[in-house]
């Protein structure tokens, strides 16, 4: 017998003993937590030969993840949280032993730089912050998310392979929950006012759900392209873009519509190369609203009517009225960014620290733009991660996450012509339509620090850098060959 041979059938044998052991204990002592030992030994076994293993498992149950609250009022995700903040133990420990012979060329990348700026002066800010209980959770939230999303993930993600088997790992259970959704939502006739409460228990609530749905089809759409017309895989892929299509339809989310058209827009951009043109554009308009809304106080002028300003049964009467501003959900947003503005008055420089919005943003509000959700016993936040960012960071730190989105877009742009490989082309457009969306869902929410979206915020950076990298390795070796 082979050394490999007696090494597998002693691993058998010893994880069929424990399996066997854990069941007859925990069913004579009425202990059935123990069942759950034979998991644990798998995942730890897992986690020491091939964490690759754990990394896909992690993404599998992105769309599957379910919030629980625990005693200490602490709201968590299962079993994503627990998975992401292991890997990310487990990279550091990988790192330590083999971090001198990896090269340096991800970590000086200007994306790198450009997110470890941003996530620097976030953790400055938890330092200074109002509230350093709140802050410092949301820190480790932070590190868990980059170093697992981006650092490990850059580390995995390198080839056209790993990115398909991603996707497929992602599929299946994303489908399960459509047709969950869709076949709940059916029962009610796919009523509007219903959509809120049939995504549960996968998702918050449709934007969550309608969000998934949209940031992943660029993954759906461009994978497809990546197989030969008619295969089986093709199909498949095929299929799954329809059912995205009709559960982002009867989300009845105009966040998900109009990302979907900005991502179309955008695709055209970048192969135009107008990207800087219309980063420039959007950034001039943005200013001019600003001031102009500032000026004269003339945000007063658009106060809501709290009478007429309620919740509507129909997705029709919802468009209507949020032209009237007469839409609960837009005013609200509206009430919030009004505190939002006030409170970047009151500290401009480091913000109430990463987190704390909830916590202190009712002092800052004006009676006037409230609604009948103002009470906001959910504890939501914003809606609009770039004001988030500088009412609770400052203007640096707000400055460093658009610094951050526009270096991304500018880059991806420059490595989508550079790139002559198509499969690796297809690619880097993949990326950049689902880190388009997520930036335009931003404006109307507050969604990275989410596993079900940051995951993929962070993933498209990751993938970016490696193709860059990738790149430029081609045009050295080029080089190199010659001149010989």
């Amino acid at each position: 017998m082979t050394f490999a041979y007696l090494q597998t059938r002693n691993l058998l044998i010893g994880f069929g003993t424990i399996t066997v052991l854990s069941l007859l204990v925990g069913v004579a002592g009425g202990w059935y937590w123990l069942a759950g030992i034979p998991a644990a030994a798998l995942f730890g076994y897992l986690a020491l030969v091939d964490f690759r293993k754990i990394f896909y498992l992690l993404f599998f149950f992105i769309p599957l993840t379910v919030e629980v609250w625990l005693p200490n009022g602490t709201v968590t995700d299962m079993p994503t949280e627990f998975m992401t903040v292991l890997l990310m133990g487990i990279y550091f420990v990988y790192m330590l032993r083999n971090g001198r012979t990896l090269s340096t060329d991800f970590i000086k990348h200007p994306i790198t730089l450009a997110l470890l700026a941003h996530l620097g002066w976030f953790l400055i800010t938890s330092i200074t912050s109002q509230n350093l209980m709140i802050s410092f959770k949301y820190s480790l939230a932070k590190i868990w998310y980059v170093t697992t999303f981006f650092f490990l993930a850059g580390h995995i993600l390198k080839e056209e392979k790993d990115l398909k088997r991603l996707v497929w790992v992602v599929l299946f259970p994303l489908i399960f929950t459509i047709f969950y959704v869709l076949r709940k939502h059916a029962a009610v006739g796919f009523s509007f006012d219903a959509i809120h409460t049939v995504v549960q228990p996968f998702y918050r609530n449709k934007v969550a759900y309608a969000c998934m749905l949209t940031i992943f089809f660029p993954f759906v759409w461009f994978t497809r392209q990546m197989y030969r017309t008619w295969s089986w895989p093709w199909m498949v892929l095929a299929g799954a873009t329809v059912i995205l299509l009709i559960g982002i339809q009867f989300s009845y989310t105009r966040a998900a519509y109009g990302t979907l058209a900005i991502a179309v827009a955008a695709y055209f951009g970048i192969k135009w190369r107008l990207m800087k043109y219309g980063l420039a554009v959007a950034a001039l308009l943005a200013l001019l609203y600003i001031a102009g809304m500032v000026r004269h106080n003339n945000y007063l002028d658009h106060k809501p009517v709290y009478e007429k300003t309620i919740t509507h049964a129909e997705f029709g009467d919802l468009l209507n009225s949020t032209t009237k501003g007469q839409d609960v959900s837009t005013m609200e947003r509206v009430y919030r960014w009004v505190a939002g503005g006030h409170m970047i008055s009151e500290r401009p420089v480091l913000g109430f620290g990463p987190g704390t919005f909830t916590y202190f943003y009712k002092t800052y509000t004006l009676h006037g733009f409230r609604t009948y959700v103002s009470l906001n016993t959910e504890g939501s936040g914003i809606h609009c991660y770039y004001l988030m960012t500088a009412v609770e960071q400052g203007y640096l730190g707000g400055l460093l996450f658009v610094a951050l989105v526009f270096i991304v877009l500018l880059t991806g742009e420059r490595i989508y012509h550079q790139t002559t490989d198509p499969a690796r082309q297809r690619l880097v457009m993949m990326v950049m339509m689902t880190t388009v969306i997520i930036d335009g869902l931003l404006l109307m929410n507050d969604l990275v620090e989410t596993d079900k979206i940051g995951s993929f915020f962070f993933l498209c950076m990751a993938v970016l850098v490696n193709v860059d990298i990738a790149n430029k390795s081609a045009v050295r070796q080029l080089t190199v060959g010659s001149q010989i």
